[in-house]
């Protein structure tokens, strides 16, 4: 027996009733040798990481644009972030913990520069609409690996598109990165915001304060210990009903009072202007766009091209691109 055989009958032998094992999976669009060491889910954890769009979430914005100091969050270290928080949940609710990570990693694959601002002005701007979840399925389905795709398996990109919005995923696993997602999300943002002087912590609702914890890392262990106590062998993953409304509320806060109109976020507007004019300058000048985008213009169309490559971008790109189209170059003779 090789090793990703053991660890397959280790998963049927040790894993929740409930848990999606990589025997049961729906497989991949296309059918490759196995390897002999790690399971499929494995494998896609590692062609996530490997990958080139993973890279880039390191230079893109999580909420706070061009921060001067090195300890807020970028796309990158909130993905890491949201992974372990999955990861701690699944192994608890003994779900599949490499599956879990795999989503978890590949989760934001597909968003845009400038965080939440970017995906705001592409969704305006294309006919067909732009939500982040479904270009990172994108991302791993076609634009990596140079137009190949990663060929993940089904429940890595089922996980991957219903992160966020109103379907939930199929998998528990996925349903687990939904909830780790905000978790990290609302928590780090918060220290972040704190951190920046946008709120202090004295501001967030006393009663949410009061049920969920009054530091980041006492409510991230709170909600997470919340969701495997209510979640433990049972074909859902959960919070309690007073968890749930507490995480909504507080969420509602941080919109109200740093994701909308706080100064942390006056940069913004610059960079909807820049995300903007760059995504209607490339509709007529496709010839400025890379070989390899100009290539499939005739086949995926010039606006769906133009947005896989202003979406693909990082922030500092984004900028250098602006730059070389709308700022005059200093004439040397």
């Amino acid at each position: 027996m090789n090793i990703r055989e053991y660890t397959e009958e280790m998963e049927e032998k040790n894993l929740s009733r409930f848990a999606c094992i990589n025997r049961k999976s729906r497989g991949r669009d296309r059918d490759e040798k196995r390897c002999e060491i790690r399971t499929d889910f494995q494998r896609d954890r590692d062609r996530i990481i490997y990958s080139k769009a993973f890279r880039r979430l390191k230079r893109k914005t999580q909420v706070f644009i061009s921060p001067e100091g090195d300890h807020y969050r970028t796309r990158l270290t909130h993905t890491l972030e949201v992974s372990q928080i999955a990861r701690t949940i699944a192994r608890s609710l003994r779900l599949n913990e490499d599956l879990t990570e795999a989503i978890a990693l590949g989760h934001d694959l597909g968003h845009t520069p400038f965080g939440h601002a970017g995906e705001r002005v592409l969704n305006e701007l294309c006919s067909f609409g732009f939500r982040h979840n479904e270009q990172s399925v994108r991302v791993v389905e076609f634009l990596e690996k140079e137009r190949a795709g990663l060929n993940l398996t089904w429940e890595v990109r089922d996980g991957i598109r219903c992160h966020t919005g109103d379907i939930m995923p199929s998998t528990l696993e996925g349903q687990i990165v939904r909830f780790a997602d905000k978790i990290a999300y609302i928590n780090h943002d918060i220290e972040d915001a704190v951190r920046g002087g946008v709120i202090s912590e004295e501001d967030l609702p006393g009663e949410c304060s009061d049920i969920l914890g009054r530091t980041p890392s006492i409510r991230i262990n709170n909600m997470i210990v919340n969701i495997i106590e209510n979640s433990f062998d049972n074909s859902a993953v959960q919070m309690s009903r007073e968890f749930l409304e507490a995480t909504a509320r507080l969420r509602k806060f941080m919109f109200e009072n740093v994701y909308i109109g706080s100064i942390a976020k006056t940069e913004e507007a610059k960079a909807e202007r820049m995300i903007r004019g760059l995504f209607l300058y490339l509709l007529d000048h496709t010839e400025l766009l890379p070989d390899d985008f100009q290539a499939v213009i005739e086949n995926d169309g010039v606006e769906q091209v133009v947005l896989d490559y202003v979406a693909g971008m990082t922030d500092h790109y984004a900028v250098k691109k602006f730059e070389e189209v709308y700022i005059p170059v200093s004439w040397l003779h």
